[in-house]
């Protein structure tokens, strides 16, 4: 089978640096006499180079990256949005574009006029776009506001009228973005399941997104990019095993300097580090379990010294509040109420495996005494993510709710039967 999109050798060049700026008379004349400042030199920026890629006609494909691997930038020139530097697209059949929010709209037209108007950008007759805009307006959910600016819609109220006419209008190939991120839990489940659809009755879809459970399950293969260069084309789940095992974290360590490390008379904090899955990073996967490890100096003989952890989200509340206490322990600590020799230490607190929910955490470590007194009491000491794996939204889309997404124990048992 023909492909409908072919890619050869595709390429885009950005050039960083100042604009041109704006010169009068008078820095003319100056610019003459030689007397203008030398232009900066501007730096190339390559956000995508030598792709090669074939997708069939009917395929739904997902592609995948960091940010800034250039996923966005490829559906831009998918979409004509952007010309390539280098290379050549083919595609046939009309092409409908789902990106950033504010494309592809006239926001001061009203919903009902956008409909239209995308129609017929996309080659439709007025009596074909009447057959489908009742289905529109139905799938978008936004009756009420039809007859209003778009300029005037919420970002939720725009994307749920952008899905809907993208969707809807019949394009042989469909380019989604991550946009779909703006819209309700319930909204993108809805958007993915129509998605499914469309790559059912033959149409192509090609789709952007950081949420693998949906690229999991809408996409049979995938495209994981790196710095605007493709790494792995292939099965779904092997792109997205890669792309987990192969993302570069950055170090998640905190090291203080002797001169500056956190310090009182009987104990001094030297390192904190994150780790996970062997190494240190700041970026986890929700599936592994993650260990805080706390590194100290105990400087005044027979100190009684108990490290603790305060886990805080990006809002500063606190998620939960950990120490080496027996009765708020796991395991036995050795060294719990021992007076210890002056030495080194390391205390390490280890999160479970699918505990926390996805988003980004703050630690703040301390030190306390046998009277529970703050010895060392540092806040926001180090950071660390929390990353997707899709294995726990496979029955559910949408956001999880809560600081923790717990994998807990459900039975269910048949009580009596009715007649």
């Amino acid at each position: 089978m023909e492909p409908i999109i072919k890619i050869e050798g595709l390429g885009k060049k950005y050039t960083i640096g100042t604009r041109e700026p704006y010169y009068a008379l008078r820095d003319h004349l100056a610019g003459f006499f030689n007397f203008r400042k030398p232009k900066k030199k501007k730096e190339e920026f390559w956000a995508l180079k030598n792709i090669n890629l074939e997708i069939k006609r009917g395929e739904a494909i997902g592609i995948i990256g960091r940010n800034g691997a250039g996923k966005s930038t490829l559906l831009k020139i998918l979409s004509q949005i952007t010309p390539p530097t280098e290379g050549k697209i083919i595609m046939e059949g009309r092409v409908a574009s789902l990106l950033e929010v504010g494309t592809g709209f006239n926001p001061e037209l009203t919903g009902r006029e956008n409909i239209y108007l995308n129609g017929a950008i996309l080659g439709m007759s007025r009596s074909e776009i009447r057959k489908k805009f009742n289905e529109i307006v139905a799938f978008s959910e936004i009756e009420k506001f039809l007859d209003t600016p778009v300029k005037r819609y919420s970002s939720g109220m725009y994307v749920r009228l952008a899905f809907a006419v993208a969707a809807h209008l019949e394009p042989e190939i469909l380019l989604v973005d991550e946009v779909l991120a703006v819209g309700d839990a319930q909204f993108q489940k809805k958007c993915l399941g129509k998605m499914s659809e469309v790559g059912k009755h033959g149409r192509t879809v090609v789709f952007v997104s950081h949420n693998m459970a949906a690229i999991s399950n809408l996409c049979s293969r995938c495209i994981y990019l790196e710095s605007g260069q493709v790494r792995y084309i292939g099965e779904t789940k092997k792109a997205i095993e890669r792309y987990i095992s192969q993302a570069d974290d950055a170090l998640g360590i905190k090291k203080w300097n002797l001169k500056d490390m956190p310090k009182s008379e009987s104990v001094r904090l030297e390192s904190v580090r994150i780790v996970s899955g062997g190494k240190m990073t700041r970026s986890v996967y929700i599936n592994k379990e993650v260990q805080v490890e706390i590194s100290y100096n105990c400087l005044k003989q027979d100190s009684i010294l108990h490290p603790v952890i305060h886990l805080r989200d990006e809002l500063g509340s606190l998620v939960f509040a950990s120490a080496d206490f027996p009765s708020a322990n796991l395991g036995d600590n050795y060294w719990y109420g021992k007076k210890r020799p002056v030495g080194v230490y390391k205390s390490t607190c280890i999160l479970p495996a699918n505990f926390l929910n996805d988003n980004t955490y703050h630690l703040d470590i301390g030190i306390a005494d046998e009277k529970h007194a703050w010895k060392i009491n540092e806040l926001d000491v180090l950071s660390f993510t929390v990353e997707e794996t899709g294995e726990m939204k496979k029955e559910y889309m949408g956001e999880w709710i809560g600081a923790i997404r717990p994998k807990l124990l459900w039975e269910t048992e048949l009580l009596r039967k009715e007649k």
